[in-house]
Parts: structure tokens; C-alpha cells; sequence
């Protein structure tokens, strides 16, 4: 991508969180059918908005309804000091998708009276529902985690999103323990459904479907999905979205699976999305699924990278470190693609990851392959936007580190997300009998931290650059720094406090450095130095940092395929958990003086048709800077 020089890429920063905006060179290139296939996969992917909101908490809906409304109507004036503290507010909540924070699932504290919270929703016309919400927004302790991971505690009655209501850990566990152990082609139970105890004291599902739970919402969804399907790219993705929706008419699992292999053979179209209940880090014991969506359009260029590792899949999967019982034979349907993003929409949106890598589920991966993307352009922004952030400077050990990651580390970000996502997800493969919910709550963090040690050992590989997709070793060594530098110190300013680590990928990273740190001692493979009162990480040998991810990337490939709960609880919590008290006070010190968020996500581009004799025949993109005015205007759209 080119650098426009007058583009913004940040446009705010409030409280922990800063707004970058994004670019779409590759919608230009579109012909206009295209453009307008684009155009309607990111209505559905605005549709279903209202889902997420509800997943997480169920009072969430409600309570941005009245901050909607008390924005809208407020009269008074707006660079007041508690109005200004109600807008902080309101847009964290916005960020968020409802009242914890994204990331550290902490309820959010409004820096506000409870009485001011009360004129302002009087004045608005909405007291009543304002009174109503009062401990939602002012009670600390009522629904304090939106995801409770804490070991020893009842994690299903301690979460606060809407997954399962009056149940305990136990009966869920119980319940989906329940399964056919012979059935060699299982559908992901309880992914699209929420578990509750009826009158009589009965489980049972209530199945996210068009007419059932969330059919509101997901009739939008399919209404934008089906005036989509006449510009479909080909055959197959019109297939595709047919599949979608008679999965999202239906709620069967059958039909979600077919879609996801229908999908995976979908390689050739320009645009692709996706659109559904995917990702369960939502959910402490990683059965249901937040509704997600993405609109993404190729970026040829860009593709050669991935497209050469996909080729040589069963080669890293032959010269991986892992035992042989865990290796597949043969590699099969590796699609990998750079992407750029056109919509983000659900639990993508405001903040997004950077790759992603799907189907998830393991016999559907291990039969059919599995189709990965890199979100070049949001990687792009993101670079853009920290080129000046001095967190790089302030971290770093040593001159040569900031030399590498000047030079290398974009590639190297880059390059990591590849191998992660294309390679290491759709690496290894289970025992018989055995299931991802066999590690239960443990499973989202040893997952990704199987796919970053995949991407950290094969980083430093001289194949890299031997097939040309990187110029040299430098480039492992620049991520080696980059990850040890992000997983023992900066990850840190994400933290409140006093609290340990509870999400998933966070765990990851820091059980991941921890453990690499604390076996190279010996042989001082990582120094922990001290200059000026600042602590630094410095790798001194890479080749045996390399063989040590090597060595863990066995540990917990063996830990998957054998479905070994006791050793992943053990491993995760003795490394991934507990943070330094002393070092975490001098990260956020050093880090405050900076004066840079440690959050960030992005407002979307508009796509605006261009009609003529009522008919649309092409469509324009914006790119709006205002994150408030989005939230809005996404609140009042109904159609």
C-alpha cells in the first residue's frame, strides 16, 4: 500500500483507547458490479450489530438506547466537565460493544455523579429506563466481568454476558459432555445457542435463528445477504451465501458446517466475507460464538507471500518439533490470501484482529483445509499511526533492536501473522477421540499459543528465505524482540492495577515469553538488565531462543492432541497468569509519560450508492473521522 501523506490515520484518543481510520485502495480497482457486492456484504455486516450488544450483556441494548438518546438531546453545553466525563463514557461503552471493557472484560466506572446520570436521562425523556439501569451503570460489583477466568471460581455463574442463564459451570460441562464419541464428523454443540433452566429446572437451548433467539436482528442480516447474491463473484459464492442463509433460517449446525466447506472451496472470488457465530473467546468454556462479520477484498499483489507458504505447507508441517502422532500426512485445502479490509461489522468492529484463520472446527480442517487472510491495510494503519508513538524507543533493550524493528519489523508483523494464521492454526492434528473441549477453558489460550509458536520457530528459518518471502534472518530476530519486548513488559499497559492476566491471547503471549525466559536462564538465552531504574529484555542467543519455542511448541501441540486439561491448566497457570507487581508499576509509569493509548480500533469507511433512475449502478467510498457520528448513525439505521 502507498502512503498518502494527507491521509489521518488517527483521529482521537480518549481514556485507554485511540481511533485510527483505515484506507481501501483495492475498492477502487473494483469494477462497479463489484463495488456494489461490496456494498451489500457490508450492510449485512452492519446488520447484526445488535447481536453482539446482546450476547455480552443482556441489559447492554438498553443501556446504549439511553445513551443515544441523551446524546442526541442534550441541550446544555457540551464542554461541561460532567458532560465531558458521560461522552467518555458513552464511547468506551460504543467501543466495547456494551459495559466491559473489550479486552480486560473489566465493568466499566462512570466518572460521573449518579445524580447528574439521573437529570441527564430525565431531561432526554428517558428516566424511567435511566432508574431502571442505575446499578447496571453505578454498582462496581453487580455483573464486574463480562468473562470470568479465574481459577477455583464458577466461571459460567461469575460471567456477565448473555451465554447461559441460571446455569452453573458444572451443569454446562455436564450438559455438553454429552456427546457421541463415535461420531467422527461432530458439529460445533452449543455454538449458536443459549443455554438456560426453564420453570421445571430443565437445561435447554434456545437456538440463535431467524424466528428464535436474535431473529430480529438475523432477518436484517439475511435481507442484506439476498439482495448481495445477484452480484455474487461466481457459482460458488452465490453457494455460499445461499448456504448462509439457511443457516441462519434454520440454526442447524449441519447446514453451518456445509457452509464453512462450501466456503473454503470459494478461492478464486475478489471479494470474500465472513458472516456468522465463529469465535468463542467470548465464552469462558469456549463453546458459543459471537456474531462476527468482515468484507475483504484481495489484494494480488500482496498475495505472493502467503500464497508460497500455503505451497509448502506439508513441508513446515513434516520439520515442525512436534511428535510424529501429531503430525498430519498430508496437508489439504491451505487457501492463504492478503486482504484488504472494506467492512468490519459484529465482534470485529471497532477493534479487529489483523488475520484470521477459519474453519475452526478440527475434522472440517483436518478433511477440507482451511482458508486463512492477512488484513494488510489494517496492519498498514496501524504502523501509520505508531510511527511516533516512542514506545519503541522507551522498550527496547538495545540500539540494534530499534534499528531492526525500523528496518524489519513491519515485515516481520506481518510475516508472523502469516505463519500464524495460515500455517499454525491448520498445523497438527487430535488423537482419536479426542475434542477441543477436552482443555475447556484452557483451550482458546493453548490454541493460540500453539499458533504463535508455529510462526515464532519457523520465523527465524532459513526456508523463509529461501523460498524469497523474506530477505534475510534479520527479520525472525526483529519479531523474536518484538514478542519477548510485547509479552514481558508492553502488553502490561492493558492491565489495571493489581489484576492478573485473564484474557486469552494475552495469556498466551506472556505464558509463551515467561516460559522461554525462565528455561534459557542457564544459559542466558534472554538478560533481564537494569539501567537508569528501567528494566529491559535482552535476547543474547537467538539460536537457542529458536530451539526453546521449538521445545514448547511440542509441549503444547501434545497438550491439544491428547486433550491433557491437567498439564494446560498447569502450564497456563504457572506462566500466563500472574504479572510482576514491581515491573507492571514501572510499565505503566513509563508508559503514562508517553502519553499514548494502549487500545485501538477503527471507524469504517461509508459506502454511498450511486443511483441512476433509481437503480444503483455503482457505489463511492468515504472515510469518516468522527467515531461518535458512526456509533450514532449505526444506532438510528435500522435497514
Amino acid at each position: 500500500m502507498k502512503k498518502q501523506k494527507d491521509f489521518c490515520w488517527q483521529t482521537e484518543q480518549f481514556d485507554d483507547i485511540k481511533i485510527l481510520r483505515y484506507q481501501v485502495p483495492a475498492f477502487e480497482r473494483l469494477t462497479p458490479r463489484e463495488r456494489i457486492l461490496v456494498y451489500y456484504l457490508s450492510r449485512a455486516a452492519c446488520a447484526g450489530r445488535d447481536i453482539l450488544w446482546q450476547q455480552n450483556n443482556r441489559y447492554n441494548l438498553k443501556l446504549r438506547r439511553v445513551l443515544e438518546r441523551v446524546l442526541a438531546a442534550f441541550s446544555g453545553e457540551r464542554d461541561d466537565a460532567a458532560f465531558r466525563e458521560f461522552v467518555v463514557y458513552a464511547k468506551k461503552v460504543f467501543f466495547a460493544n456494551g459495559i466491559h471493557h473489550h479486552y480486560s472484560m473489566d465493568k466499566f466506572a462512570p466518572r460521573f455523579t449518579l445524580d447528574y446520570w439521573r437529570k441527564l436521562t430525565r431531561d432526554a425523556g428517558c428516566g424511567q429506563e435511566g432508574r431502571e439501569l442505575e446499578r447496571i451503570v453505578f454498582d462496581a460489583s453487580y455483573m464486574a466481568k463480562r468473562v470470568l477466568q479465574e481459577e477455583g471460581k464458577d466461571l459460567i455463574a461469575g460471567s456477565a454476558n448473555d451465554y447461559y442463564r441460571g446455569v452453573t459451570q458444572a451443569e454446562a460441562e455436564d450438559y455438553y459432555r454429552e456427546r457421541d464419541a463415535e461420531d467422527d464428523m461432530p458439529v460445533s454443540r452449543g455454538l449458536n445457542t443459549t443455554l438456560i433452566k426453564d420453570e421445571e429446572g430443565q437445561l435447554q437451548e434456545l437456538v440463535w435463528k431467524v424466528g428464535g433467539q436474535y431473529g430480529k436482528e438475523l432477518e436484517r442480516v439475511v435481507y442484506w445477504l439476498q439482495q448481495a447474491l445477484p452480484y455474487a463473484c461466481n457459482a460458488q459464492q452465490r453457494k455460499v451465501i445461499r448456504l448462509l442463509v439457511e443457516y441462519y433460517r434454520t440454526g442447524s449446525l449441519y447446514v453451518f458446517d456445509l457452509y464453512s466447506i462450501e466456503w473454503l472451496k470459494d478461492t478464486e472470488s475478489p471479494i470474500d466475507f465472513i458472516n456468522g457465530f465463529i469465535e468463542v473467546y467470548g465464552d469462558a468454556l469456549a463453546y458459543k460464538a459471537s456474531w462476527e462479520s468482515v468484507v475483504q477484498i484481495v489484494d494480488r499483489e500482496a498475495c505472493e507471500r502467503t500464497r508460497a507458504l500455503a505451497d509448502h505447507a506439508l513441508w513446515f508441517e513434516q520439520h515442525a518439533p512436534t511428535d510424529g502422532r501429531f503430525k498430519k500426512t498430508e496437508v489439504k485445502g491451505v487457501t492463504a490470501r492478503v486482504m484488504q479490509v472494506a467492512m468490519l461489522g459484529g465482534d470485529c468492529h471497532p477493534a479487529t484482529p489483523i488475520g484470521i484463520n477459519l474453519p475452526n472446527a478440527e475434522w472440517i480442517r483436518e478433511r477440507y483445509g482451511s482458508k486463512s487472510v492477512t488484513f494488510d491495510n489494517i496492519t498498514y494503519a496501524y504502523d501509520r499511526a505508531a510511527e511516533t508513538s516512542g514506545v519503541l524507543e522507551e522498550f527496547a533493550a538495545t540500539e540494534e533492536e530499534i534499528r531492526l524493528a525500523h528496518s524489519y519489523g513491519s515485515l516481520a508483523g506481518s510475516l508472523h501473522t502469516d505463519l500464524h494464521e495460515c500455517l499454525g492454526h491448520g498445523s497438527g492434528r487430535m488423537l482419536p477421540g479426542v475434542t477441543t473441549e477436552a482443555l475447556r477453558n484452557y483451550y482458546s489460550t493453548i490454541e493460540e499459543a500453539r499458533a504463535d509458536l508455529f510462526a515464532l520457530y519457523y520465523i527465524l528459518d532459513e526456508k523463509l528465505v529461501e523460498l524469497g518471502i523474506m530477505p534475510s534472518l534479520e527479520v525472525g530476530k526483529a519479531e523474536y524482540n518484538s514478542y519477548i519486548r510485547n509479552g514481558l513488559m508492553v502488553q502490561l499497559t492493558r492491565i489495571v492495577p493489581g489484576h492478573d492476566l485473564e484474557e486469552s491471547h494475552m495469556r498466551n503471549r506472556q505464558m509463551i515469553a515467561a516460559w522461554v525466559y525462565e528455561k534459557g536462564r542457564a544459559e542466558g538465552v534472554i538478560e533481564r538488565v537494569e539501567r537508569n531504574g528501567k528494566t529491559y529484555f535482552e535476547i543474547r542467543r537467538y539460536d537457542l531462543l529458536r530451539a526453546l519455542f521449538g521445545e514448547l511448541l511440542g509441549e503444547v501441540q501434545r497438550i491439544k492432541s491428547e486433550g491433557d486439561y491437567a498439564a494446560a491448566a498447569r502450564l497456563v497457570e504457572t506462566y500466563g497468569v500472574r504479572v510482576d507487581r514491581r515491573l507492571h508499576e514501572e510499565v505503566l509509569e513509563r508508559y503514562r509519560r508517553l502519553g499514548v493509548a494502549p487500545y485501538a480500533g477503527f471507524v469504517n469507511p461509508r459506502y454511498v450508492p450511486v443511483r441512476k433512475e433509481g437503480e444503483i449502478v455503482d457505489v463511492a467510498i468515504e472515510y469518516p473521522d468522527d467515531f461518535l457520528s458512526q456509533m450514532m448513525d449505526y444506532g438510528m439505521d435500522i435497514l
